[in-house]
């Protein structure tokens, strides 16, 4: 019981306090800098398959099962760049929508000119 204790307020158990600390803040504050960049991660991986592959067919021929490994690498690298790419275009749209969206309820006007502002059921009773 006693040991305890004293560890607390020997030296080594206030380095090993203050080590836990700092490495734990360390690793809560790394974490929202730890995102990919997934856009340049497509590409890097697109490029290291091309250099894979022609690496292969000048070591190993064109035939070769090493050269078919990388073609099937590069048609992935391909999709999964094609996916990111289909993605971005289908966010833009909505984003674009959306505000098409806006600007037709907030700017809206009717026969003499006045503007509707956010008047959904216009002419109901």
């Amino acid at each position: 019981m006693q040991l305890h204790k004293h560890l607390w307020k020997s030296s080594f158990g206030k380095a090993a306090l203050a080590t836990a600390a700092l490495s734990a803040f360390l690793l809560l504050a790394g974490a929202p800098s730890a995102k990919a960049d997934h856009w340049d991660s497509c590409n890097r991986r697109l490029a290291y398959v091309e250099f894979r592959l022609h690496e292969s067919i000048v070591y190993f021929g064109y035939y070769s099962p090493q050269a078919n490994y990388w073609r099937h690498e590069r048609h992935e690298a391909f999709e999964e760049l094609e996916r990111y790419r289909r993605r971005e275009w289908r966010e833009r749209e909505w984003r674009e929508r959306e505000w098409r969206e806006h600007e037709r309820r907030e700017h809206r006007r009717d026969e003499d000119g006045r503007r509707y502002y956010r008047d959904r059921d216009g002419d109901r009773d």
